[in-house]
């Protein structure tokens, strides 16, 4: 098989953006007098949970005075997100982030050799978009052939949703394509999608379970900067290289093992999903 795209996530993959969503989380907590802090090791612990806003059901779950006390929840839900996602710009726009390393030069190699990119991810357009212009100085559509987010899937990883648009959005199969993560979530929804997976963990992710992955890094390498490898044969190299990235995609896709089977509640779901988008 050739490769023909590269997929992309956002949060955690393309930048370490974790720790400023943990602290822009806290910040609106605090602007709404919620009697909520997320520590690390709790943050940690919610990231199993893909998006935000699911993240606050479960809080409100646990919190029945606090439920109780709201008329609607989904409108507390959206005013409490709109609230953090504001913090989280204003961060971003001052400037207080970093692509991850070996992101730019990626990007940078694949297109001169032709190759799409595409993003798949929870986060939404604007927080993207913000990322995009303060890392990179462009606007993401010149360099992005599919941007599929949070504001045109509402299914969160490990549904494979995500993907599908991508790939339908960049009129490729997943044979011909890598996906470039950093989550367990991230991984199944990849896999889900057929598509291979490369694994960038970072010190929120690094214990998940990455069954399955082509490769399991802590970063993508960089000049002076090799890669870790956790799992997999990253074949010598000190960076992961579109090189790389062919040799994964060419070889013959694994049989998923139980643990990651398609759920069955996803097929139909995601399959209208990708669809209608």
């Amino acid at each position: 098989m050739e490769l023909k795209g590269i997929i992309f996530d956002v949060d955690g993959t393309l930048a370490d953006t974790e720790e400023f969503h943990r602290q822009a989380f806290n910040k609106a907590f605090k602007d709404f007098n919620l009697n909520w802090h997320w520590s690390k090791q709790a943050y940690h612990d919610l990231l199993a949970i893909s998006g935000g806003k699911e993240r606050f059901r479960i809080c409100l779950e646990q919190d029945t005075e606090l439920r109780e006390s709201i008329e609607d929840v989904s409108t507390f839900i959206i005013d409490l997100h709109q609230c953090k996602s504001e913090h989280y710009r204003t961060m971003l726009a001052n400037g207080h982030i970093q692509l991850r390393p070996g992101i730019k030069r990626l990007i940078a190699e694949a297109r001169a050799e032709g190759i799409m990119l595409g993003i798949a991810t929870s986060s939404s357009e604007a927080n993207f978009q913000t990322l995009i212009k303060q890392t990179l100085d462009t606007s993401a559509e010149t360099l992005f052939a599919a941007i599929v987010t949070s504001d045109i899937v509402t299914d969160k990883k490990p549904s494979p949703v995500v993907y599908q648009c991508a790939l339908a959005e960049m009129g490729l199969t997943a044979e011909n394509c890598i996906a470039i993560e950093d989550t367990a979530n991230g991984n199944k929804a990849a896999q889900f999608a057929g598509l291979p997976v490369v694994i960038t963990t970072h010190a929120y992710t690094r214990d998940n379970n990455f069954t399955g992955a082509s490769l399991v890094i802590d970063h993508l390498g960089d000049d002076n900067l090799p890669i870790n490898v956790a799992q997999g044969n990253a074949l010598g190299k000190s960076a992961v290289d579109v090189e790389l990235l062919r040799y994964f995609v060419s070889q013959e896709r694994q049989q998923p093992t139980e643990d990651m089977a398609m759920p069955a509640e996803y097929t139909a779901v995601n399959n209208k999903s990708a669809q209608s988008s």
